[in-house]
């Protein structure tokens, strides 16, 4: 088995994510959807403090590309991509549609963790067939375009009757997103008329085979990863990603490696590359794919990242919409970041740095946050005067 240093894994897994090769020209429709099936997955979350979270991936790794190509791709006439549970809420390339049917199947049937889908729609039939017939009738809507059931009445995230039926609907693949509008809000539609006819009448692969080809996507996406990092990306079961992953290191898809520092085993696609160093900076959400699995994180950076939108403001450690500022193949500092757009002013709230800064990361960290800001469409930056890098970052920023 081969042993690779925990250096040369985290420039692997770097590499394989899309860092350290901006584009030297401008970023079209082209170059975003190769990133993006690279990726294989762009998790989806409505925060907009600075930007909303699934913009945020491309432009650390290609830079300050047009934010509507990404809406264009997603939601315009003739999208790319379709929108499912898959890490969490996803964006995902539509050949990857037929992959997850069984987890739709799963939904519908009430297998696992979808038992309370099941039951709504077994106990509220009449409301999910007027939902479906309304579809039918008037094209895609939107939940706050039907009058069904009752309002807010508890349940998922105080949700109406009309919003659980058609997010109900959406987890078992009986409804997708049609588009989102200016305020985020989702549109449903009926596959049959929303997905292209060579997606919608793609044959589904059995549950074992859609599930090898998942975590092949997961495998090159991350370069090398434990059993864990690769069950987490798309959030598979344990029994189903154990199995999968022993018939796929036995068909030699997957190369078993030894990481020097990691307890566990890890596994190599074999077509990852292996740069001697990685180059570049870049800001990373955090629901980036880099960063999401926080074990892994920690890990591969030897930086612990949490997420502390949740934690009362008097608790919290660095702030509350939290970047890992990304130098070369190191995790150097987090700034906590909130655009001002009436003022026009990305506000650094507090800048912190990691044990690995150098004198270079205030300058380098500047430069990435006058970059987002113009990306922003914001005038500038401010520096508040918290954390141990603010003064020098203010300093850097001039």
């Amino acid at each position: 088995m081969e042993t690779l240093s925990a250096l040369q894994a985290r420039r692997i897994a770097l590499a394989a994510q899309g860092f350290g090769a901006r584009p030297a020209r401008a970023v079209d429709r082209r170059a975003l959807l190769k990133l993006i099936d690279r990726l294989g997955v762009i998790q989806i979350d409505s925060v907009n403090v600075v930007s909303r979270t699934h913009y945020l991936p491309a432009f650390s790794r290609l830079g300050a590309y047009p934010r509507r190509l990404l809406e264009e791709v997603a939601w315009g006439k003739k999208p790319a991509l379709f929108e499912y549970w898959a890490h969490e809420a996803s964006l995902l390339p539509l050949a990857s549609q037929p992959l997850f049917r069984w987890r739709m199947a799963d939904a519908h049937d009430g297998v696992g963790v979808w038992k309370g889908v099941a039951r709504f729609l077994r106990e509220h039939r009449a409301t999910v067939d007027e939902a479906l017939a309304q579809l039918e009738m008037r094209g895609p809507i939107a939940a706050s375009e039907l009058e069904l059931g009752t309002k807010g009445a508890g349940g998922w995230w105080g949700w109406s009757d009309a919003k659980r039926a058609l997010e109900a609907l959406f987890w078992t693949g009986e409804l997708t997103a049609a588009t989102r509008r200016g305020t985020f809000e989702r549109v449903y539609g009926l596959p049959a008329k929303v997905l292209p006819k060579a997606v919608h009448s793609a044959p589904t692969p059995e549950r074992d085979e859609a599930q090898r080809q998942l975590m092949m996507i997961a495998a090159r996406a991350m370069g090398v990863a434990t059993a864990r990092d690769l069950r987490d990306y798309f959030r598979l079961g344990v029994a189903d990603a154990r199995a999968r992953l022993g018939e796929l290191v036995e068909a030699d898809a997957l190369l078993p490696v030894a990481v020097k520092g990691w307890r566990e085993p890890a596994y190599l696609h074999p077509d990852a590359r292996r740069p001697r160093a990685i180059r570049g900076d870049a800001l990373l959400s955090p629901f980036d794919n880099l960063i999401w699995f926080r074990e892994r994180t920690e890990r591969m950076f030897g930086v612990r990242v949490r997420l502390e939108i949740y934690t009362p403001a008097h608790k919290r450690t660095h702030g509350y919409y939290v970047l890992p500022f990304l130098q070369d193949d190191a995790i150097t500092a987090r700034v906590d970041l909130k655009a001002d757009r009436k003022a026009g002013v990305l506000i650094v709230q507090s800048a912190w740095a990691e044990p690995c800064a150098d004198r270079a990361t205030a300058p380098r960290l500047a430069g990435e946050l006058r970059l987002m800001a113009g990306w922003l469409g914001l005038e500038g930056v401010r520096v508040e005067p918290k954390g141990d890098l603010a003064a020098e970052l203010a300093r850097a920023l001039g």
